[in-house]
């Protein structure tokens, strides 16, 4: 099993790695937010990363993080979408492959932007779970490493550099809400703010029809 703490330390080192890969965007206050809050509301506009979004800081950091022999080896993961673009993209940046497993259900404007990064794409049945099994095949058979959207030390440190950036940006920040859907950002946020500033809240934000880590956390277990 995969040592799961992560902490300030594996944060900022995490900046280090991943630095001059991944923008430090701006964290900007939203005028019609605030009106609506009654409180001053930022945003962290991590759609200027060359991939659009977040994920491509725990990519950058899982892969530089990898040692030569798994490097030679490669890379896999299943994604729906964003996670698998910035593994690509981060795995071309290195020079190593990179196999996204996605079901049919993924869009093609997300598979084109895949493609077009040089990684190689296995469509697996109609979903995350079928993709999810190919992974293991390939991890089994053809031995490449597989990092996970979420569930990785070091995609969630890498994650957690986007907490340190704000808390930097927004000293005096009294909370911080995060989207939660796999919990890799929102863990690593919360590892990084509470660190750095353990008054202030962070609140994870699910869609309620898609809210599995609260269903997981009321279960006790993945659901």
């Amino acid at each position: 099993m995969i040592e799961m703490t992560v902490e300030l330390q594996h944060i900022r080192a995490a900046r280090e790695r991943i630095a001059g890969k991944v923008e430090r965007t701006p964290c900007v206050v939203s005028q019609s937010l605030s009106d609506r809050a009654g409180h001053t509301v930022h945003l962290k506009l991590e759609h200027h990363q060359t991939t659009g979004a977040f994920k491509l800081r725990g990519a950058s950091n899982a892969i530089a993080a990898l040692s030569a022999d798994e490097k030679s080896r490669g890379v896999v993961a299943a994604s729906t979408g964003n996670h698998g673009r910035a593994l690509a993209h981060a795995a071309k940046l290195e020079g190593i492959r990179a196999v996204i497993c996605m079901s049919r259900l993924v869009p093609e404007n997300k598979l084109d932007a895949i493609r077009r990064l040089g990684a190689d794409i296995r469509i697996i049945g109609n979903s995350q779970d079928d993709a999810q099994q190919e992974v293991d095949r390939l991890v089994a058979e053809e031995g490449l490493v597989m990092l996970p959207p979420f569930d990785h030390p070091d995609i969630v440190a890498g994650q957690g550099t986007l907490g340190l950036e704000i808390m930097e940006q927004v000293p005096d920040a009294t909370a911080v809400l995060v989207p939660l859907s796999g919990g890799g950002l929102a863990a690593g946020v919360a590892a990084a703010v509470k660190s750095v500033s353990p008054r202030t809240k962070v609140i994870g934000i699910s869609m309620a029809r898609g809210a599995a880590m609260k269903a997981s956390l009321d279960a006790g277990r993945p659901v």
